[in-house]
């Protein structure tokens, strides 16, 4: 009776052993399995504070199908589910459970950019970031004076604050976090250019570098052209003379604004219309790059107190009204050179 008992045992525990070999068997292999993906690559989001459920549902969500119990006790007897990181990840075709749950406690994020382009305004930024599929969207109906206050600018106006450059982030970034990263970029980039600046410039204040820098940064695209430009308004403004620059009537134009500027909105008053008031408009137009600061900071000595774009993206320079007039008759209104 011993005997049977004892080999009846033996039988079940081998039993048990091969039963939990065959589990444990099938576990792997279901661990190390590539899941099947509906696309080749497919994005998704870990939130801040997911255990391994919350991240397996996440997973099924997005179209990455994978066992949930499975997933947890993975996770659970690994110890990767202390590890688990927020974030945007990407899983492509070949990964299995086993490499997701790897890369997620390893951190390894897919990342995504966005450009802010040098010269765009405020509003034009604004766009791109609500039309980036990756972007978490948190500031539809935040006024501008209220996301400045969040940032902690004591600049009320949001236009040229923000650094152009391409922004890398983890998809579910918000718009908020990619604006910070613009924000405190342009205040260091503008401290730099504004510490380095040269002596004696008619400019009192950081910000008014900038609002002279976006006015470069509109009025020509050549970079030879850049610091001799900056040196223009420099002796306008030294001078007390109207900047009378177009970019600035056009951005106080707004949406009435139609490709054209006519006479009338030359003399159409606003706080931008650098032809009928003097000095620098109250805020910058626009977005101003590296070379555009640069000009502002450091503008070339010269006597020239006209330009005129010559049509091909330089312009032409002039000392004097009759030199500027005979610039205009050229260029502009095409009646050749008198």
């Amino acid at each position: 009776m011993r005997i049977r008992f004892r080999t009846l045992f033996l039988m079940l525990v081998l039993l048990a052993l091969v039963a939990a070999a065959a589990v444990v068997g099938l576990a792997w292999r279901w661990a190390h399995e590539p899941v099947p993906l509906a696309a080749e690559r497919v994005d998704f989001v870990v939130q801040p504070g997911s255990n391994p459920r919350a991240v397996a549902r996440t997973l099924a969500q997005a179209g990455i199908p994978v066992w949930e119990d499975g997933f947890i006790w993975m996770a659970r007897l690994t110890e990767q589910d202390k590890l688990i990181k927020a974030g945007g990840y990407e899983a492509v075709q070949g990964d299995s459970p086993w490499k997701l749950l790897e890369r997620m406690a390893r951190g390894d994020m897919s990342q995504r950019q966005i450009t802010f382009v040098e010269g765009w305004t405020f509003r034009q930024m604004r766009d791109a970031l609500r039309n980036h599929p990756d972007v978490k969207q948190t500031l539809d109906g935040v006024s501008d004076e209220a996301l400045m206050e969040r940032l902690g600018s004591k600049i009320e106006h949001p236009e040229g604050m923000f650094f152009p450059d391409t922004y890398v982030f983890t998809p579910g970034s918000s718009d908020f976090d990619i604006l910070r990263r613009a924000y405190q970029a342009g205040e260091q980039v503008l401290q730099k250019f504004w510490a380095d600046r040269s002596p004696d410039l008619p400019l009192a204040t950081p910000y008014e570098a900038l609002i002279l820098a976006s006015i470069i940064e509109k009025e020509t695209g050549d970079g030879a052209d850049r610091a001799r430009i900056g040196g223009v308004f420099v002796n306008r403004l030294r001078r007390g003379m109207l900047l009378q620059t177009d970019p600035t009537v056009i951005y106080g134009m707004g949406a009435a604004y139609d490709g054209r500027i006519r006479k009338r909105d030359l003399q159409t008053d606003t706080p931008w219309n650098t032809y009928t008031r003097p000095g620098l408009p109250p805020t910058p137009i626009a977005a101003s790059g590296r070379a555009a600061l640069r000009a502002a900071t450091h503008p070339e000595a010269h006597d020239y107190y006209y330009f005129v774009s010559r049509g091909n993206g330089t312009s032409e320079f002039s000392r004097n009204l009759n030199e500027h007039n005979r610039n205009v008759s050229r260029y502009i209104l095409g009646q050749g050179q008198k």
